[in-house]
Parts: structure tokens; sequence; C-alpha cells
């Protein structure tokens, strides 16, 4: 027997009540966890208890496993056209529209982002990315091949078959919509695993897919824990392609257990400490705007975040008085406020580390110019901090914080940017702000990151693919270049004439 959440919002931004299972979603229906046990889901703006979930197991993997396996066999794949994948993702992305304010509340509530951002950013885009595959359902073609003239030759692009997803909490809703948008579109049925900190947000979507009209089995979601759901997912005979967001770490043993079982396919989007890079005649003012959102959007927790800033030596000075001032403007607070901008850190274990790495930099000698303290005496918050007087060799330079953590660094010239910015294991994404525009291009060029923006940070977009260098990642997500994820393709020849 499944529970549901119930919760009655009345707030600043949003009053309204909500209702959807707790269970895990498999084959359409809503189940207990075969143990019978939950996961408390606690509200980080207070540390307190907002719900518990049923828990899944390595035997709920299974069962997962087997209904997707069926679904596809008889209800998915091959057996649905295209354009009937579609319209059902289409009618998805609507449904998602129609419940944005509801959805946002969730996502704000169990993850502690800004209403607000919730609302306009990850609830609007998810609804977007799933249109935008909506409409690629059709389109994945193969091509004709010539040979000579006794032979017809083709190719054909084949969903994979059952694919599991691994998501992160830092965008849970507008992770889930990157993974299963090009996965359904291409005709693969999923078993998804949200993350246990943010779970509330995907089980609400269970609801918009059953009533969007999708055949039970091709998409279901097990709660758990990493270790034992996710570790279960990435093992699994009968999944024969993984994807998974989240730290390089847990990406390694994903990708050594997706080898040891089945060698299935992956795609890995993993950490980053991008290189934020402000040239001496950038607009300064736009360029501390952008580099505060850079940083800060999401509460710092976001992969691609330009954790690591680099400023000419002659406007360094300058920039960081005007970082300063900009970061004192930063509303920090309760989520459901209409000014706050950052919430609080998703979890006492993520506030612990973030704030380990502070006291790390203090330790280590750099200086805290804005912030380095917590915020307010109840849940998880933490100011936004800007360290100066940097060194390359610092812990707090070198590693993925994720947090509202930033570090300033000085340099010289394009050869001394190039190799700073490139000096790192990772490559996830990176930035220059210039107003020499071919500067700028050739900056970029020679920069070791899948991507790089130029005078704008964190913008993204379902139709531009995104994904890491290095050690942050394999593969790429959104765009016509996710598709390839999730097919299989198929060479066809066809003797006309040819005799034996």
């Amino acid at each position: 027997m499944t529970t549901t959440f119930d919760y009655e919002f009345k707030t600043a931004s949003y009053n309204g009540k909500v209702t959807f299972p707790t269970g895990l979603f498999i084959n359409g229906k809503w189940h207990a966890g075969s143990e019978g046990k939950t996961i408390d889901v606690l509200n980080p703006s207070t540390g307190k208890v907002i719900a518990k979930i049923a828990e899944g197991t390595k035997a709920d993997v299974d069962t997962a496993v087997a209904a997707a396996k069926k679904a596809y066999e008889t209800s998915w794949g091959l057996k649905v056209p295209g354009f009937e994948r579609g319209k059902l993702l289409i009618r998805l992305a609507e449904l998602i529209e129609e419940n944005r304010d509801a959805l946002a509340a969730v996502e704000a509530l169990d993850n502690g982002k800004a209403y607000s951002i919730a609302r306009s950013f990850d609830v609007t885009e998810s609804a977007a990315v799933l249109r935008y595959y909506g409409g690629w359902a059709d389109k994945v073609h193969g091509k004709t091949i010539e040979t000579d003239d006794t032979k017809l030759s083709f190719t054909l692009h084949e969903p994979i078959g059952v694919c599991g997803q691994i998501i992160p909490w830092n965008f849970p809703f507008y992770m889930a919509s990157w993974k299963l948008g090009p996965a359904l579109a291409t005709g693969n049925t999923v078993v998804l695993k949200p993350s246990e900190f943010t779970p509330l947000s995907a089980l609400f979507l269970t609801e918009l897919i059953n009533k969007a009209g999708f055949p039970p089995g091709v998409v279901n979601i097990v709660n758990g824990y990493g270790n034992t759901v996710g570790a279960a997912i990435a093992e699994h005979p009968h999944i024969e392609k993984v994807a998974f967001t989240g730290s390089t770490l847990v990406g390694r043993s994903v990708m050594k257990a997706a080898a040891a079982s089945n060698l299935k396919n992956v795609t890995l989007e993993l950490g980053g400490k991008s290189p934020n890079i402000i040239f001496e005649d950038a607009d300064i003012d736009e360029a501390v705007k952008w580099t505060a959102f850079g940083i800060f959007f999401n509460h710092g927790q976001c992969c691609c975040a330009g954790s690591r800033v680099f400023v000419q030596e002659s406007i360094y000075e300058k920039f960081v008085e005007k970082l300063n001032a900009h970061v004192k403007t930063i509303k920090v607070g309760d989520p459901f406020h209409d000014e706050t901008f950052q919430g609080p850190q998703v979890s006492q274990i993520q506030y612990d580390r973030i704030m380990s790495y502070i006291e790390h930099g203090k330790q280590e000698g750099a200086k805290v110019t804005a912030g380095g303290e917590r915020h307010g005496t109840e849940g998880y918050f933490i100011q936004p901090t800007v360290f100066t007087d940097v060194k390359p060799d610092m812990k707090i330079v070198q590693e993925e914080i994720f947090g509202p953590v930033v570090v300033v660094s000085k340099f010289k010239d394009d050869n001394d940017i190039v190799h700073q910015a490139n000096d790192t294991m990772y490559g996830l994404a990176a930035a220059v702000f210039s107003r020499d525009i071919s500067r700028a291009l050739s900056i970029a060029q020679r920069i070791h990151a899948g991507t790089v923006w130029v005078n704008v940070y964190n913008k993204l977009h379902p139709q531009v693919p995104f994904g890491g260098f290095k050690q942050s990642g394999i593969g790429r997500e959104l765009g016509e270049y996710a598709l390839a994820n999730y097919t299989s393709v198929k060479s066809v020849q066809v003797n006309l004439s040819l005799k034996y």
C-alpha cells in the first residue's frame, strides 16, 4: 500500500494544495518498496521532514526493468511510430505547463531553490526540452549509401531498448527532462532513479505521464539510495544503456559497473571547475553581473558554475571591488519570497562539505572579501562567498566545491590565461568576457571545455548540446547530438542483381 504527499502551500509566492503518490512508479502504478521501508525527505530551509517516500531495492529495480522490457517489446519501441511518440511528449510538455506553479512550488520545497527561478527556468525549460524532443521523434533517420549498382545499402537508427537513468539533486525536474526527452523520442523505455534528497517533482511527474497517455512500463521511476537502486541500475544485465549526472567520483563507479556487467552504453555528465575569463576590455559592469550569476545561480550547486574567475591584471582590483559590492545585493533566504535569489543548500551533508572548503581556504591563506559564513540560524543557508589572494595549488582552486563559493585570480595575457584555465582535470564549461570578438573566439577555441560562453554565462537551450571534455563526462545531452546516445545504427545491404 503506497502513501500520498499532501501539502498545502501558504506562501508569499504560491498558495495551493498538491497531492500525488509517493510510491515506486512501476508499470503505470505506484507501489510500496519490496521491503516496506521509507526515506525521509527534508525541507532544506528548515531541516525538518516534509515527506516519506517508498524506498526501492534491487528487487524493485528488477521488477521495473521487467516492466520496461515488456513495454519495449509490446507497446513502445518499434511498435509505436515516431509521430505518435512525439504527440505524447508534446502532451506531457503541455501538462507540465498547466501545472507549472504547483511543480515549481514542489521543486522549491524539497530542493530549496527560489520559487521564481524554479517556475521561470526549471519547470518552463523542462517543458521546452520535452516539446523539442517531441518534434524530433519522427525525424530520426538513417541514410542510403552508394556501394555499386548490384546492391541497395542503407542504415536504420533503432532504439537501444531499456535505459537506466540516474539524475541529481541540483536540478531534479530539469535533469529528468534532459534524460527522458531523447530516450522516449527515439523509442526506448526507461527506469529512472531520482535523488533521494529531491524526489518529489519526479513523483509529481508520474501522474502527468499517466495523464499524457504513455503506455504502462514505458517510464518507471524507482526511488532509493545510490548504493542500492543506483548500483542496481548501473549493473543490471537487461539495461542496455545508462545515463548518469552527478559527481566524477560516482561517474567512475557507474562506468565500472556498466563495463563489468554487460558493457552497456554509458553517457556521463559530471563535475566541473569552470574558468570564467575577464579581459581588460570587457564591459566590467556586465561582466560582474554575469560572473555573479555564473557562480551563485542555483546556490552554486551547478556543474558548470564559473567557480574560477580569472581577471586581467590591469582591472583586477576594480573588478573585485565591484564584484564584492554586487554580492552584497544578493538576497539569500526563504525560497518563497519574491526577492530571494539564493535559497539553502540542498542538505546538511552538502552544507557541511561547503563550509569545510571555506574553512580550508581560510587556513591556506586565501582572503575572504565577501561572505564566508553561515546565513541565519535555521536550515542550510550559506553566504555567497568570494576568495581572493589564492594560489593555483589551493584546494579551493583545484576541487569542485559545488556551492556559493568563487575564487578570483589574476592573469597577464592570452597564453597565461589559456594555461591557467586548462590547469584542471575538468572540462565542462568556460566563459570569456571581451569586446574584442576575435580574441574571445580565439581563446574559446583554445579552452578545453564542452561549452564556452562569450559575454554571457549559464545560458542553456534545448537545441544546443551540453557535455564535457576530460573528466567532466562522456557524450552530449540536449540538441540533435543527444539522440545518438539512445540509438543503435543498423546497416542493411540488399542484393539487387548480384549472382553468386
